[in-house]
């Protein structure tokens, strides 16, 4: 199995409220779980590193949401670092609202946007 199919199995999104960055109680747990999974992955892959991105709804400038997208992530990377997941090994970035998951306009497709990803750094 590869470092790019082990981020992509292991990894969950986790999910924001409107033009928020704090981690709500359902992204506790699945971040709690991605940190376990975070620390076995880069234990089998010692110079890899994860990237956690951070995306919004359509809604809001394009550099707003860029900011917006860069607190969650920092807010992600924060809340992994607590549970042990080695700072030198993550790394941010925001793609605010520019590569949406579901490209309807509603609350339901809104929410599968505000999230944080993850996926293979260099």
């Amino acid at each position: 199995v590869t470092f790019e199919q082990r981020v992509s199995s292991d990894m969950q999104d986790a999910y924001f409220d409107y033009d928020k960055s704090d981690i709500r109680g359902d992204a506790q747990g699945v971040l709690s779980q991605d940190a376990t999974a975070i620390k076995s992955i880069l234990g089998d892959f010692p110079n890899a590193m994860i990237v956690i991105e951070g995306h919004c709804d359509e809604r809001g400038s394009a550099e707003y949401n860029l900011g917006l997208g860069d607190r969650r992530a920092t807010a992600a990377k924060e809340f992994l670092l607590g549970l042990g997941v080695s700072a030198d090994r993550v790394k941010t970035i925001s793609y605010g609202k520019e590569r949406p998951q579901c490209t309807e306009s509603n609350e339901s497709c809104w929410q599968k946007n505000r999230r944080v990803h993850f996926s293979p750094g260099q």
